[in-house]
């Protein structure tokens, strides 16, 4: 009999998603820009294209509704009841994507979930189920589609897909991806492309889940990959950030070859090219590439793939970068960038307007002291 129930409460749960939620208004904490006031790029007497709008690390930035939430989190900031408190906050956040409706959607490989930042409905999510009663082990890659979200898992090696409640609904490449990271999804066609990064390849699958075929193999040529991780789509192009070879490509759905470009090329360890994402102007005329190594997110040309500027260094102040892992745009063109290794956090550059800046590194504009 005991053993009936708990198979029949295994199966009920088996859809359910697994589902943490903090309540309360959303806000940027601000308290840790310097003077008060917001660091523009470029800086002063340039007119300003970016400005930093605050950072996100979890339940700190929801306003809670009651006195008494508010008092324990207030306890556990300060280091108090740390064992009978603790908040839902990022430890190793890895992609960032985010959806019309103004929702924001992090991996985080160390929490082994995705945390969804709504601030419409003024909620935190933690979504930690893969399929089943399988939790997620280490996701990153993060693709939309209507109604659903697809997320990697790197150590799963598989793709999952949820709905928009959290709830798993199916899984893609069992048995055929080897650790995948990066995900992009053509509207146009339905298909995904998935990053395998330790095969050094694309695979490419139907709306359904069937594998279709298998874009490039490991080399430094054009059309070859050294450990690829994320992907991106534009003007019905795939770009991919070919992460140890220091480059981006571009490539037809087909696979088609179409054009590559270097950054800081000489770089080593873990390479300069990580993530990328476009502007939101009609033309999609450039995209940020998030360059981990170097610390910093460099303005790149779409259609030349010629860096215009780039702007960030390594710290962990305000605009500063601790390993700027993915990098977004929403629907108003605002960036979100993640930092994985100790950043623990997601930072927002508002959108001031698309215009001519200056060449070069613009670093961190911080303001001169008074």
């Amino acid at each position: 009999m005991k053993l009936w129930l708990l198979c029949m409460l295994a199966a009920l749960c088996a859809g359910c998603a697994s589902s943490d939620v903090v309540r309360g208004r959303l806000h940027y904490g601000m308290d840790d820009a310097p003077e008060g006031q917001r660091l523009m790029w470029p800086a002063a007497p340039e007119v300003p294209r970016y400005a930093y709008t605050g950072t996100l690390v979890g339940e700190p930035n929801f306003q809670r509704e009651t006195a008494s939430g508010m008092a324990a989190l207030g306890r556990w900031l300060v280091g108090l009841d740390a064992a009978a408190y603790a908040p839902l906050v990022l430890q190793r956040p890895s992609v960032v994507v985010g959806d019309e409706a103004g929702r924001l959607y992090v991996s985080d490989t160390s929490r082994q979930a995705v945390f969804v930042f709504d601030e419409r409905a003024g909620e935190l999510l933690l979504w930690d189920r893969a399929e089943g009663q399988r939790r997620f082990v280490a996701p990153s890659g993060l693709a939309l589609a209507p109604g659903r979200l697809f997320v990697a898992d790197a150590d799963l090696a598989a793709v999952f897909v949820l709905d928009l409640q959290g709830r798993p609904l199916a899984s893609i490449g069992r048995g055929l991806l080897q650790r995948p990271t990066g995900l992009a999804r053509d509207a146009a066609s339905g298909q995904l492309f998935v990053a395998d990064t330790q095969a050094h390849d694309i695979k490419v699958f139907s709306d359904a889940g069937d594998l279709l075929h298998v874009i490039g193999r490991r080399g430094t040529g054009p059309g070859e990959f050294n450990f690829p991780t994320h992907l991106a789509f534009a003007a019905g192009e795939l770009y991919v950030t070919d992460t140890l070879n220091n480059r981006v490509q571009v490539f037809k759905p087909d696979g088609t070859f179409v054009k590559e470009a270097s950054f800081a090329k000489n770089t080593l360890g873990s390479g300069a090219a990580w993530d990328l994402a476009f502007s939101r102007d009609a033309e999609q005329r450039y995209f940020f590439l998030a360059d981990g190594t170097n610390e910093k997110v460099r303005v790149v040309l779409r259609d030349t793939l010629e860096e215009v500027t780039n702007f960030g260094d390594g710290g962990r102040q305000p605009g500063q970068f601790y390993g700027v892992h993915s990098i977004a745009a929403d629907s108003a063109g605002n960036l979100y960038t993640t930092e994985t290794y100790e950043g623990k956090r997601v930072q927002r550059f508002v959108n001031k307007g698309i215009g001519t800046v200056a060449a070069g590194a613009q670093g961190v504009p911080w303001p001169k002291s008074k």
